[in-house]
């Protein structure tokens, strides 16, 4: 569904130290607001999907269940991923889940998620971490754990 490729070569200056700090001890609603992260209303945040995007969603699901062997919590959470993915897009799955992770979620699912999903979904602009990471030079090195930040995981707005 996607063919978007990330060069990771967004060249903004990083937040400093102090203001990673700041972010880290902050109520969520304060790190919305230390970030600029906007109030949008519940259809804004959500990605609506074609009648097509939906039945792929459904024969991705049921494919995945009715081949699953194993521990059943894997497969609940390759699900939930493979429902929020439209919502966020796939660089805020690498924020909130490992590259290895990832790797194990799509072949429970059958997909690769830089196909299925596009780069940013409508709900992406309220994770910190994707914040953050648009803030250095490379999103991968962000992704990966090789720059760390505060909150990688959380949502706001």
């Amino acid at each position: 569904m996607s063919d978007s490729k990330d060069t990771g070569d967004n060249q903004t200056a990083p937040p400093s130290q102090s203001f990673l700090r700041r972010l880290e001890i902050a109520t969520i609603d304060k790190a919305g607001d230390l970030l600029g992260i906007p109030e949008k209303s519940k259809s804004a945040k959500l990605a609506k999907l074609t009648p097509e995007q939906g039945e792929e969603l459904r024969e991705i699901e049921a494919e995945a269940i009715a081949r699953f062997k194993g521990d059943l919590t894997l497969l609940e959470a390759a699900l939930g991923m493979l429902r929020l993915g439209h919502h966020v897009g796939w660089k805020v799955l690498y924020m909130i889940h490992s590259k290895k992770t990832i790797r194990n979620y799509e072949e429970i699912l059958g997909i690769e998620v830089r196909q299925v999903f596009k780069d940013i979904g409508p709900s992406s602009y309220r994770s910190i971490g994707l914040n953050l990471a648009q803030r250095f030079s490379n999103f991968w090195k962000v992704a990966g754990g090789d720059i760390k930040i505060p909150r990688r995981k959380d949502t706001a707005g």
